[in-house]
């Protein structure tokens, strides 16, 4: 089994911390990047965290986790998993377990979030834990490939 987990963010999620703090709350990036690199760790898995504005890049990097045999991909697209069917695509052509994140709680937010193309491809979603989600999903990942691999 491969061991290394992906960890794909989308637009906007660079201004973490001093974006609508009352909505995202204070924890940065980095902050979200240090969690997921521990809780990787924690389970013996090394962590590739990236970020992007661009759709393009995301594409790009569920190619390449595919390419890199990823136990798996955890992506919070931020407004693509509401728009983009290529990343939709891209994540169901990967053929790799998917966790979607998103720091609030899309439901409980305006309309247009309640649909997520990034659902469709994904294998789970967690929404509304704030940045602790990201462990939440990385967990949650490891036990589902370590389930399906006995």
């Amino acid at each position: 089994m491969a061991k290394t987990i992906y960890v794909l963010n989308g637009p906007n999620l660079n201004l973490l911390g001093s974006r609508e703090p009352e909505k995202y709350g204070h924890a940065t990036l980095e902050d979200v990047e240090k969690l997921c690199i521990k809780t990787g760790l924690d389970h013996g898995y090394a962590t590739v965290f990236r970020q992007s504005n661009q759709e393009g890049d995301l594409i790009d990097w569920i190619h390449e986790a595919k390419a890199q045999a990823a136990a798996g991909i955890i992506i919070n697209a931020g407004g693509y998993s509401h728009t983009s069917v290529a990343i939709r695509d891209a994540l169901i052509a990967a053929g790799i377990p998917v966790i979607e994140v998103h720091i609030t709680n899309i439901h409980a937010r305006e309309e247009f979030r309640h649909h997520s193309h990034v659902a469709a491809a994904a294998t789970a979603s967690l929404c509304g834990f704030g940045i602790e989600g990201y462990a939440l999903a990385i967990d949650g990942l490891l036990r589902l490939t370590q389930k399906n691999a006995t």
